[in-house]
């Protein structure tokens, strides 16, 4: 009996042991949700409060086992279409307590991609846990209707008063700053500087790109002048145009900055024709009626007559009909008849024969001038001496291409120019009048109209002369020694390989032909070249084409002449009027 009262006390003594807690474990108490409550049930934030506590949320304490200083909480908050499947999440330990500011609100607002102004729900609620996260709870959802709202960029403007000038256009002139725009908010941000002049409350503004983070933008005084002309202040007037920030979130959100203004004195900047008609196509001047591909009138620079007057040389065909237009586009073009230019006229200009014609008009005085196309050379230099009525057609040059021009002459040590008609200008700036051409410079250099002779040769003999247009902003000359033409290469019979001096000199017969009968050799290569060594003008292959038969020529760097497939004598025929080389 004593045996069995003992082993009785044994297992009492074992149960009573294993109800005490093991040594370092520790067992926390269940906590409970919280409670969520706001201070507004709904809120509409301007930018004046920005920097305030526009909602501010509390919560009760789940009242978990520990040191209450540690308790996480994880506040979420989500349109409530959305049940927080793309929330933003905020963590607080300890404190029972957030506050959202109106710019922290309203960036979390434009991320979502809401409207400024339009009032829309969003669900909060609090999900408290032990640090380690354990005993997650999640409180009450609470609703609270809020707007987001425009938070623009400030603008601020260098100056408020500019002159520009067609001589500095090129130059900075006023610089445009702004902050940034919808502060706080993470997202890519695109600028733009919009104008329009004053008064109109930008109702018939226009746009200038700045791009994305960006915050200044520096005009110059082409740019600047601009956006008067294009506001309809006019050239040579003063205006005052009005600029603001245009700001557009990743989301679409918009915000316009404050509004800067500056008094522009404006000046009449480059103006540009051009000469769109039915002839396009069939000349390789582009698409018909196409003003973006249609040749471009040459600008007369001289005092006076910039931005007024302007010209081309261009060959057209039987019955060609053509337009000038302003700028490449039809907005504004000129039309008319019997000389009188009329805008947006249903009269379209035109020409009854085939030929080079030279076509002036005046944008000012609003008329027009169709003639023959011509250049030839005039002066004591020259076979016709200072006589323009003698000029042509026996000293006249070749008119290759529109606006180019190559002549062979002799000169002498005198005075010489170039002019285009038969008769002398009156000193008028006007459509019809005569244009000679002479430059203070060497070759290469610029010409000026009616004004100086060209420099005077230093030796007596036949000289090619090109007058180049082709560069509208700079009509430039060329003047070489046209004694011989040579023909070099590694594809003539007999001949060393690409020697100027020992290659064959082909004869001159006038008006630009040279000509001579070679053996050329079977696919390989030669050029032309003005002299017995290199350096001096040369003609290269303005291709495409076949290697017999007619090409182009070009003498400012290009391809040599491929040689034909078959081994065989050959005439070979360089018309430098036509700028062309056929090989029979």
């Amino acid at each position: 009996m004593k045996s069995i009262n003992k082993l009785f006390l044994l297992f009492a003594i074992l149960a009573a042991a294993a109800c005490e807690k093991a040594p370092g474990l520790i067992v926390y108490k269940e906590g409970s949700p919280v409670t969520l409550a706001s201070n507004v049930t709904s809120v509409s934030p301007t930018v004046a409060d920005s920097n305030k506590a526009v909602i501010t949320l509390t919560w009760t304490s789940p009242a978990y086992a520990t040191d209450s200083n540690t308790y996480k909480y994880v506040v979420e908050l989500d349109s409530s279409t959305r049940n927080f499947t793309k929330p933003n999440v905020l963590v607080r330990t300890g404190a029972r307590t957030i506050s959202f500011t109106g710019r922290q609100l309203n960036a979390m607002l434009l991320s979502y991609g809401f409207t400024l102004g339009v009032p829309v729900d969003l669900d909060f609620r609090v999900t408290s846990s032990y640090a380690n996260n354990n005993e997650q709870y999640k409180s009450n959802i609470i609703k609270i209707r809020v707007s987001p709202f425009s938070d623009p960029a400030i603008l601020s403007t260098q100056k408020t008063t500019v002159t520009g000038s067609l001589a500095n256009a090129g130059d900075p002139q006023n610089k445009f700053s702004w902050t940034k725009a919808f502060k706080e908010y993470t997202g890519n941000v695109t600028y733009s500087l919009q104008y329009d002049s004053a008064g109109k409350n930008f109702a018939s503004l226009s746009e200038i790109p700045a791009g994305s983070q960006i915050f200044e933008k520096t005009l110059t005084v082409a740019e600047m002048n601009e956006t008067a002309l294009n506001e309809g202040v006019a050239g040579g007037a003063q205006g005052r145009i009005e600029y603001r920030i245009k700001a557009v979130t990743a989301q679409g959100a918009i915000s316009y900055s404050n509004t800067v203004s500056v008094l522009i004195n404006t000046y009449l900047p480059i103006l540009r024709f051009y000469l769109p008609g039915s002839y396009q196509a069939a000349t390789g001047n582009g698409s018909n009626w196409d003003p973006p591909t249609a040749p471009e009138l040459i600008r007369d620079i001289r005092p006076g007559a910039l931005n007024r007057i302007y010209y081309i040389y261009i060959w057209l065909p039987a019955g060609a009909e053509f337009k000038v237009t302003q700028g490449r586009s039809w907005d504004i073009n000129y039309g008319g008849s019997g000389g009188t230019l009329v805008q947006n006229s249903s009269n379209n200009l035109s020409v009854a024969t085939s030929g080079v014609y030279r076509i002036s008009i005046d944008r000012t005085a609003l008329n027009y001038d169709i003639r023959v196309g011509q250049m030839g050379f005039v002066g004591d230099a020259t076979g016709a001496n200072w006589d323009p009525p003698s000029t042509f057609p026996n000293f006249a040059m070749g008119a290759p291409a529109t606006n180019l021009f190559v002549g062979l002459t002799n000169l002498t040590t005198a005075g010489w120019k170039l002019i285009d008609n038969n008769q002398w200008n009156n000193g008028d700036i006007n459509v019809s009048n005569t244009r000679s051409y002479g430059s203070t410079g060497a070759s290469g250099s610029s010409m000026v109209i009616n004004a100086d002779n060209f420099p005077s040769v230093s030796a007596t003999g036949r000289y090619r002369v090109i007058w180049d247009g082709r560069n509208r902003d700079n009509i430039l000359y060329e003047q070489s020694l046209a004694n011989e033409m040579r023909v070099v290469g590694n594809g003539i019979q007999g001949v060393p390989d690409w020697n100027p001096g020992a290659s064959p000199q082909m004869t001159y017969f006038g008006n630009g032909i040279w000509q001579t009968a070679l053996t050329l050799v079977a696919n390989r290569e030669i050029k032309f070249v003005a002299g017995n060594d290199w350096g001096v003008f040369d003609y290269e292959d303005n291709g495409p084409g076949a290697s017999a038969g007619t090409r182009k020529l070009k003498w400012d760097g290009g391809a040599n002449f491929a040689t034909p497939s078959t081994t065989g004598s050959y005439t070979i025929t360089l018309n430098e009027y036509t700028q062309t080389v056929t090989i029979n």
